[in-house]
């Protein structure tokens, strides 16, 4: 382990990999994937893995990831593998996933990386969703970490698919002589699939020079710097995770310390521990969740600055989902005893589909703001003939697009609107993915002419991106369009809710009418006063729409979310419809 710690690494906790070192600075100029770890390969930097409790169990420098990609990469061909042929990972922080990533990138071949079970569904939920996601990808090989063997095993006969533990891959034979493919900057470097993936996965593929192109645009909007050091715990089958947390920090020549996404949701505040404990840290990134459920766990009887120092936290990474004002706000009003900058923020936007960053807070803004009022958010006149106050959404500035990427916002018949003309996002750019894998009907829905449909809804002012909601989870009644995020959030006012707890969407009511449906985890015993609480909640949707909504409680936990922790609205309606979701009961 000597050969990855520097001599002066005082911006690094002991044992770890380099936060300063002699190599010259490369912001991911690189041809391929390949050649950035190469060139960071010969520095001391590297992946930094961290137990539970935030202690350093593992330092991996890129030197000694690199050797063990390249003997991977070697095993790989010597069990048949050839160019161009799927693996699938499951991405487990950890530098098995990691050297397993890259020895399929030196082999030619298409890493493919699965997510690891969540709470919700079960074995059965689980093995069924790595079995899609195989019919998909349609891999060569499977490889999973060996305490998953029961499940991974299984959805590998499903599809007959060969499966092969890290262990096993290991024990395999090198041929050191075996010569090795030379990738090209539009070879595909390896499969994405977006973290919503369920019945009808879209494996996302990018090149080589689409990354690159992204990773090089990522690092010059962060102005990334000499002593920069990245903390994350987000997950690595996710784009904000793989991309943003992996790939980037490597192609840029960052150190990295990790907590394992489960480690972050058994103990949240471990993740500000570790900025806290480890001296160089200045970047770490989370959708807004991350950020809520912090500001939560804070007691009134712990003083942030008695546990924490957050005051060299330089870059606040938010994107992945919709960014909440208000959580960013009791994000700082929690730890700004502990240092913590409200600049230090730097809202984003992006996709698995535009490799990851569309656009970028410029570091140092912030949190920015622009109220919008209803009627525009829903389409309907300013004036609908009804004697109404007005009621304003606070929307967050996204940032602007990063280097090569343009964005323009265009209506329902495809004309471009100008600034504050809500409509959709296209955007276009050299890190634009080469297509869905094998399903050219889903890319050119969305693709035209080089033009990507990102599926959501925007507006554009004076150069900066403002993210308003999915199309697809807009609820329309009677005409007039409603943002899910708004009922949500309305419900959310009531007291004992937090971000999370609610779910709303549209349904089909007795008599064909759409109608709002919200449900929402509930905490109450008594039946009555869930009675009371259904009838509050009913109340607050009721002056949101102007409809009376269904509205049922549900067991706490209940609510489905991606793998990348994000409320699943559309799942989350198909279990209710289905009756797998149980209401819970209330008072006669």
């Amino acid at each position: 382990m000597l050969d990855v710690i520097a001599k002066d690494n005082k911006l690094a906790p002991p044992g770890a990999t380099a936060t300063l070192d002699d190599l010259p600075r490369r912001i991911a100029d690189f041809a391929t994937l390949g050649e950035a770890l190469d060139f960071a390969a010969t520095g001391t930097r590297g992946l930094n893995f961290h137990d539970p409790r935030g202690t350093l169990s593992r330092a991996y420098g890129y030197a000694e990831l690199r050797r063990d990609s390249l003997a991977g990469a070697r095993r790989l061909i010597g069990l048949g593998l050839e160019p161009g042929d799927r693996v699938a990972l499951v991405a487990e922080t950890g530098p098995e996933f990691a050297a397993g990533f890259f020895a399929a990138i030196y082999a030619g071949l298409w890493p493919v990386p699965l997510p690891l079970p969540t709470s919700f569904g079960g074995r059965e939920a689980y093995v069924e969703q790595l079995t899609v996601m195989l019919t998909s990808s349609d891999p060569a090989l499977f490889l999973y970490p060996s305490e998953l063997a029961d499940f991974c095993v299984a959805a590998g006969d499903r599809r007959q698919v060969r499966a092969m533990s890290w262990e096993e891959l290991a024990a395999a034979p090198v041929d050191e002589a075996l010569a090795l493919p030379q990738a090209k900057p539009e070879d595909i470097a390896y499969l994405q699939y977006s973290s919503g993936s369920t019945r009808f996965p879209h494996g996302v593929a990018v090149t080589h020079h689409a990354l690159l192109d992204n990773l090089r645009a990522h690092g010059l909007g962060l102005n990334v710097e000499p002593t920069d050091r990245v903390v994350s715990w987000l997950p690595w089958y996710h784009d904000m995770g793989l991309v943003g947390c992996f790939l980037s920090p490597l192609a840029n020549q960052l150190s990295v310390d990790y907590l394992k996404t489960e480690d972050f949701a058994r103990r949240p505040l471990a993740w500000l521990d570790l900025v806290s404990r480890n001296p160089g840290t200045t970047l770490s990134y989370s959708p807004t969740f991350g950020y809520d459920i912090c500001a939560r766990r804070m007691s009134s009887q712990l003083k942030a600055q008695d546990r924490f120092d957050l005051s060299r936290w330089r870059i606040a990474g938010n994107g992945a989902d919709m960014i909440r004002p208000d959580v960013m706000q009791a994000f700082v009003d929690a730890f700004a005893g502990a240092g913590f900058k409200a600049s230090a923020f730097c809202p984003s936007y992006g996709l698995a589909e535009a490799t990851l960053a569309v656009s970028l807070m410029p570091p140092g803004e912030g949190i920015r703001l622009e109220l919008v009022e209803e009627s525009q958010l829903s389409g309907a006149a300013a004036a609908d003939g009804q004697d109404r106050p007005k009621r304003f959404r606070a929307i967050v500035n996204c940032g602007r697009p990063v280097e090569g990427m343009e964005i323009e916002i265009r209506s329902a018949d495809g004309a471009i609107l100008p600034d504050r003309e809500i409509g959709k996002v296209w955007v276009r750019g050299a890190s634009i993915m080469e297509g869905y894998f094998r399903d050219k009907e889903a890319t050119d829905a969305c693709m035209v002419g080089g033009w990507l449909d990102t599926g959501d809804m925007g507006y554009l002012s004076a150069g900066y991106i403002f993210i308003v909601g999915r199309a697809k989870d807009m609820i329309i009644i009677n005409g007039r369009n409603h943002w899910p995020q708004d009922i949500e959030w309305a419900v959310e006012q009531l007291p004992g809710f937090k971000s999370g707890d609610i779910a709303a969407f549209a349904i089909t009511g007795p008599s064909g009418e759409e109608q709002p449906a919200v449900l929402v985890h509930c905490r109450v015993s008594d039946l009555e006063e869930r009675s009371r609480l259904r009838d509050d909640i009913k109340e607050r949707v009721r002056a949101i729409t102007g409809i009376s909504p269904v509205v049922e409680l549900i067991a706490p936990r209940t609510l489905p979310r991606t793998s990348s922790g994000k409320l699943s609205r559309t799942k989350a309606r198909n279990l209710y419809l289905s009756g797998e979701i149980v209401p819970l009961d209330i008072a006669a």
